[in-house]
């Protein structure tokens, strides 16, 4: 297949924090100008600072500002942009977005609109890759949402314990578990509500819930040459309700034979959808070791590091090539297996509270060095984290010659990680570093949920000054007249002993 090159000049990054700055280091190293938007939220921010360019879009509220394709398009024909790259989040699995960019005459670096309509409504993401031979959890589409009785059907014909999950969603929201037929309506009209409010459409489907599943993805490449390859898989089986939170490359579980059909299987559902780009192929893995279909994410996903340590692969380099025309750059073998690498994601939140987003102001930022860590983040000293956005701070990614190693190494990167002025999940995520399960690979996707609260420290003094001084606070105090001085004393004295007792 022939292709005619075309090289880009310049790309605006329509996103912010980490991932916005992740791709203008990439542009950067590639000799490509990089253009960045901003709302009046960020307007100090990383990756306003690193970029060539950088043009306001709006006030704070995303609708207003990142999620406004025309505001992006307007920043396009200001800047001179020739390319535009949607990171992850916001517009970047958005197909009319997609459309705008090239109807502009853009080169939009993801997937053709095509394939994001096709893998983006998990509805028909689960027809596509059936009729392409790839296994799916058996579910169904509910015709009627509205309908008690046809929902209570539906479900019992899925089978309980069931998912409800919203069909253009993802990240857990629009997402809730039923165990019999008396919870079904009302978790189906919670779901579709959710749905709406995240995404703007409440269509949901039921999906049979596989009991103690492993979440593992696998990161896809396919360009315009007809090559797609599979670069291994990654572990995302550490998360919080429903969200990641620690991911792993290579799988625990999994050896080569498993590693090979399912890699396999996620270039079936690429080729079925016609893909080209980086995406990632999401499969829950059963004890019996069967694995299924769940979702396609038509985008880069917030955990590719460990693939690129492990494979030594620059994946959005390969995104920005194959939008040029060019193909995969290691054609369809990629580089071997190396090593064990761990990435932990460090989000402003109080684990013991519920995960409640913790907003404040950064003081002095201390990140982690040394060999074997990298850290992508958008963190600075006097940074204001507001409640508009992700509340993901920093991505903590570790590579050693194996796994134990590799998560000694994240445990001294992240005691020596400093976020003051914040409430982070570093306690939360060591706490599931030194988890037996975890510890012996041995895990599923309730391990977080199911994590011990934390012990008391003997040695930590904080918890016992505080109740004291709460005891101190609720005991009335004797009023006692003060002792006439038996000395003359000098006249600033006098007068600070009279304000004292004012």
């Amino acid at each position: 297949m022939t292709v005619a090159p075309r090289p880009i000049r310049k790309i605006l990054v329509a996103n912010r924090g980490e991932i916005a700055l992740r791709v203008i280091r990439a542009a950067h190293d590639m000799g490509i100008r990089t253009v960045a938007v901003y709302s009046d939220a960020d307007r100090t921010a990383l990756h306003v600072r690193g970029a060539y360019e950088a043009y306001r879009l709006g006030p704070p509220e995303p609708a207003a500002s990142y999620l406004s394709i025309e505001k992006i398009l307007d920043a396009c024909k200001a800047s001179g942009a020739d390319a535009v790259h949607p990171g992850y989040g916001f517009l970047a699995e958005n197909a009319a977005f997609v459309e705008a960019v090239e109807a502009a005459g853009l080169v939009f670096i993801g997937p053709p609109a095509a394939a994001m309509h096709a893998m983006g409504d998990k509805i028909s993401a689960r027809a596509t890759v059936s009729a392409g031979g790839v296994p799916v959890v058996p579910g169904a589409t509910l015709e009627d949402a509205s309908n008690p009785a046809l929902v209570v059907e539906t479900a019992k014909g899925v089978g309980f314990p069931l998912l409800v999950k919203a069909a253009f969603g993802g990240g857990g929201k629009g997402m809730r578990l039923v165990n019999g037929p008396g919870e079904v309506v009302e978790a189906v009209q919670r779901a579709s509500s959710e749905a709406v409010t995240a995404f703007g459409d409440g269509t949901v489907y039921l999906e049979r819930f596989i009991e103690k599943p492993r979440h593992i993805e696998i990161q896809i490449l396919a360009d315009e040459h007809g090559n797609a390859v599979a670069v291994g898989e990654r572990e995302c089986s550490v998360q919080r309700r429903h969200q990641k939170v620690v991911e792993e490359s290579p799988s625990p579980i999994v050896d080569a034979d498993l590693r090979a059909r399912m890699e396999e299987a996620a270039v079936q559902a690429a080729r079925a959808c016609g893909y080209t780009s980086a995406g990632t192929v999401e499969f829950l893995v059963g004890a019996d070791r069967e694995f299924h279909f769940l979702e396609m994410n038509t985008r880069i996903q917030v955990e590719h590091p460990i693939t690129e340590l492990c494979y030594g692969v620059d994946l959005v380099r390969e995104q920005i090539r194959i939008a040029e025309g060019l193909p995969i750059s290691f054609g369809e073998t990629h580089p071997p297996l190396r090593g064990h690498a761990i990435e932990a994601r460090i989000c402003a939140e109080d684990a013991d509270r519920g995960f409640l987003p913790s907003t404040g102001t950064l003081g002095a930022v201390q990140l982690p060095g040394g060999p074997g860590v990298r850290c992508d983040g958008h963190v600075f000293a006097g940074q204001e984290i507001t409640l508009y956005y992700d509340n993901l701070l920093l991505k903590v990614i570790v590579y050693a010659e194996d796994r134990p190693s590799a998560i000694h190494r994240l445990k001294r990167a992240l005691y020596e990680t400093r976020l003051p002025g914040l409430t982070t999940n570093i306690p939360f995520v060591l706490r599931v570093l030194d988890d037996e399960r975890f510890l012996s690979g041995d895990y599923d996707t309730s391990l977080a949920e199911d994590l011990p609260a934390p012990p008391l420290d003997e040695n930590d003094v904080v918890p016992v000054v505080a109740a004291a001084l709460a005891l101190h606070r609720r005991v009335p105090k004797a009023v006692v007249p003060a002792a006439r001085p038996t000395v003359a004393l000098s006249p600033w004295v006098q007068a600070d002993r009279g304000w004292m007792s004012r």
